[in-house]
């Protein structure tokens, strides 16, 4: 079956997720008279939100580039994407739980543990479901450039995720950070392969044969 109806179905799942995240910055235990301190003091749910927002959203556009390469979509494909998109949905809960205990000793370091092990499990479907489409599900006329270069950014993402999550025994701060990196990273990978031009267009440029 063709790519459409998968892309269409994540994509409602990715924008559902991501406006789900604002519900982790919530007011509902505001006091009255002290608004200003209390939302200084909200800190912690704010950078839980924009790690979450730039994780998600960087998915987002990776899962994109990703299809771009698919020619078709089967049943294999549609389960790993049925649990990558499952991964994807549960993070507003980590986000919350993150947001609520940032701030409390080894409560702060669980949050961060449970954020972390969601993200790893997500990084490992994201690499999976690429892994088995680029080995069965590529157009004839992919670019290896570019697929080589998806392979390659994408599998430090697992260990890179698992060692952010590590670190929240040492600083559960500095955990989110990382996390917040590797989103930057993935964006800057994603801008760079959606801009690599095709084997067709090289060839036109540069006025050489075909091959």
């Amino acid at each position: 079956m063709e790519t459409n109806r998968v892309e269409a179905f994540s994509d409602g799942v990715f924008a559902i997720a991501i406006t789900l995240l604002i519900l982790t910055v919530g007011i509902d235990r505001s006091p009255r008279g002290d608004l200003g301190g209390y939302l200084t003091g909200l800190w912690p749910a704010y950078l839980a939100y924009t790690a979450s927002f730039l994780t998600i959203g960087i998915m987002w556009i990776n899962h994109h580039l990703i299809f771009r390469q698919f020619a078709r979509a089967d049943g294999p494909m549609m389960i790993l994407n049925l649990l990558l998109l499952m991964l994807i949905a549960f993070l507003p809960f980590p986000t919350r739980v993150v947001a609520e205990f940032a701030r409390s000793g080894a409560d702060r370091r669980d949050a961060a543990l449970l954020y972390g092990l969601t993200t790893t499990i997500t990084a490992i479907c994201f690499i999976a479901l690429w892994l088995y489409g680029s080995r069965r599900l590529l157009h004839p006329d992919a670019d290896p450039r570019v697929v080589s270069g998806i392979t390659r950014s994408y599998l430090p993402g697992m260990p890179v995720y698992g060692a952010a999550t590590l670190l929240a025994f040492v600083s559960a701060t500095a955990s989110l950070v990382i996390f917040g990196l590797i989103a930057i990273f993935y964006a800057l990978a994603a801008a760079l392969f959606s801009r690599t031009p095709s084997t067709v267009e090289r060839t036109a440029a540069s006025g050489d044969p075909p091959l």
